[in-house]
């Protein structure tokens, strides 16, 4: 996520470090930084918020929280430090909720409202960050958004045709153009929003071009709502449609934060556009419940390996704005609502380690494991297998689990032409073989032979089984056998090379076979012809060797091959004239 620091500033009495100490604060106690731009006069982090955190962090206020906990420096402006007032109520819009996957719908109606250019620090906040400015009232839900991290959407209430709004599941086959000036067609398994009945809108997502905001508009009306996580990104990832509005509620966002964005938008769009509030109307069937969590300095100690007491632990919760009441050394912490990921004690403890810092967190070696460890029977076999097969000259290789056909059709296909789960190995195993065969001169073996482990979906089961492949063997598999998976001390644990990077480029093949005197050092031999032919040899190996009337003959194969081109026959020609009369020069007699 892009953060400015121009903007974060704004949450602080005083200018913020420079970006850089921004960016060791973050690292060290929250979050890993991607980069500092330079934006004009602004400097522009790439924060990498974790997943755990998309609740509350995907917002400029979010992260400027992170930083007031961690440099001890006090917000004189949290836009969620007071509970939001949606007042007063109109009776001229309607909003209807048909579905359990919309927690909570606010509908916001302006009247008489200017669309224009945006003033000029809310177009340098949002481009700053990437954001191409709009018109001052979808800059303002913009801003909103990036600013508290509630998704937040205007529509052009003149172009609804009736200001019945509501949401449902849509229709399949249902079409509706969205912003980007494309159509979409939906399916049941998506929410849109209506007016009317008719589709304005994919919920989470994209609003739709038949409601769009221009400077014709003069009444809006805003959305503000609360989408099921799970149903937003499965949309966006169908339609192929991620935004940043869809990327926030992917991460489950307190259906609370909602009324915070509205009052916010409403403040700023008066700010920047005028109009007159008409009114709000909120349907929320179930308000979330306040949440708490306790935890213990004896368990926090325990946990972290640290001797830390009643008061760091309260500097630390006080620092981030985590109220509690503590009683003989137990915390009950009253859970901001957008700190969804508080549950347990554990995720106390590490806002605890996190803030008073892992370096202060002295490291402790672990107790000796009394027991004896436990093995995983497939990996064991597995190893095992492996061992025995390339001792046996076998190779190892790992084939699609995809299939053309088969008895499990995934949903999410890779491709369209594969859309089974596999139920054998020998498709793949016959395909590898044939695939390597050409490439043997090059693999320096005289004949391939392949084997691999791996699971297959056949009935109602998976199994792990084992199937093996050569030149001179049909393809066979079986179950893998676990039942001589032995103990921890016996485990064989294969040290064999599996990869060696192949070159793009095709290779060129050549032999040269030489009488040679009786006794002399075929590896000597083969040394110097490696010398001769230089790095273009990939490589050189004796195939054959035979002694006849006193004198020995040894025939080389010289595999050709670049990783940066395609080798050319005069080039390689030449390497092999060069070769023979050396080779000649050294007494040795071309066959």
């Amino acid at each position: 996520m892009k953060v400015s620091k121009l903007w974060l500033d704004k949450f602080f009495s005083a200018p913020l470090p420079e970006a850089s100490a921004l960016s060791t604060a973050l690292t060290f106690h929250a979050f890993e930084i991607d980069g500092i731009e330079t934006a004009g006069d602004d400097q522009v982090l790439d924060v990498k918020v974790t997943p755990n955190r998309g609740h509350d962090a995907l917002s400029h206020r979010g992260i400027a929280k992170e930083l007031s906990a961690i440099l001890k420096l006090p917000l004189i402006s949290d836009p969620l430090a007071l509970p939001p007032v949606l007042a007063p109520v109109t009776t001229e819009v309607s909003v209807t909720l048909d579905s359990k996957l919309c927690k909570r719908y606010i509908a916001g109606y302006l009247k008489g409202v200017k669309v224009g250019p945006s003033p000029q620090w809310l177009r340098a906040r949002l481009e700053a960050i990437g954001q191409r400015s709009i018109n001052n009232v979808v800059d303002a839900t913009n801003f909103v958004m990036f600013n508290t991290g509630q998704p937040l959407h205007a529509f052009d209430a003149g172009k609804l045709g009736s200001l019945a709004m509501g949401v449902r599941v849509a229709k399949d086959g249902e079409v509706m153009m969205a912003l980007d000036k494309k159509e979409y067609t939906l399916n049941a398994s998506m929410l849109v929003i209506t007016a009317a009945d008719k589709a304005v809108g994919i919920a989470g997502v994209k609003g739709g071009m038949p409601a769009a905001i221009d400077e014709s508009t003069v009444d809006i009306v805003i959305e503000s709502a609360n989408f099921d996580g799970v149903s937003v990104r499965k949309t966006a990832q169908t339609l192929k449609l991620r935004t940043d509005a869809s990327t926030r509620f992917e991460q489950v966002l307190s259906p609370e934060l909602a009324a915070y964005g509205m009052q916010s938008v409403v403040e700023l769009i008066e700010k920047v556009a005028g109009g007159t509030l008409a009114g709000y109307v909120d349907v929320y069937p179930e308000p979330q419940k306040p949440m708490y969590s306790n935890v213990t300095v004896e368990k926090i100690n325990a946990t972290l390996g640290t001797q830390l007491t009643g008061a760091e632990v309260a500097d630390a919760f006080v620092r981030l704005g985590l109220p509690y009441k503590e009683e003989a050394g137990v915390f009950e912490v009253s859970v901001p609502f957008e700190r969804l990921d508080l549950v347990i004690a554990e995720d106390l403890i590490e806002e605890v380690a996190r803030i008073v810092g892992y370096d202060k967190i002295p490291a402790t070696t672990l107790p000796a494991f009394a027991g004896s460890p436990e093995i995983n029977k497939n990996f064991s076999a597995a190893e095992a297998a492996r061992e025995r097969l390339v001792a046996e000259g076998y190779s190892e290789v790992f084939t699609s689990v995809f299939a053309d056909a088969g008895e499990r059709m995934v949903l999410n296909k890779v491709d369209s032409v594969r859309p089974y789960l596999r139920t054998s190995l020998v498709v793949g195993l016959t395909e590898a073989l044939a695939k390597n065969k050409p490439n043997k001169d090059l693999l320096g073996l005289k004949e391939v032979k392949l084997f691999e482990i791996g699971t297959v979906w056949k009935g109602d089961t998976e199994t792990v089984v084992l199937g093996t492949i050569s030149e001179k063997q049909a393809a066979t598999e079986a179950p893998l056998e676990t039942k001589d998976a032995i103990s921890y001390e016996a485990l064989a644990l294969s040290n064999t090379k599996r990869f060696e990077s192949f070159s793009k480029y095709p290779y060129i093949v050549r032999d040269v076979a030489c009488w040679v005197p009786a006794g002399t050092d075929a590896d000597a031999v083969l040394a110097d012809i490696q010398k001769t032919a230089g790095e273009l040899a990939h490589k050189v190996t004796l195939f054959d060797r035979f002694e006849k009337e006193g004198k020995m003959s040894l025939a080389f194969r010289i595999i050709f091959q670049t990783f940066d081109r395609t080798l050319t026959e005069v080039e390689v020609n030449q390497i092999m004239a060069t070769l023979n009369v050396i080779l000649v020069d050294k007494g040795f007699e071309i066959r």
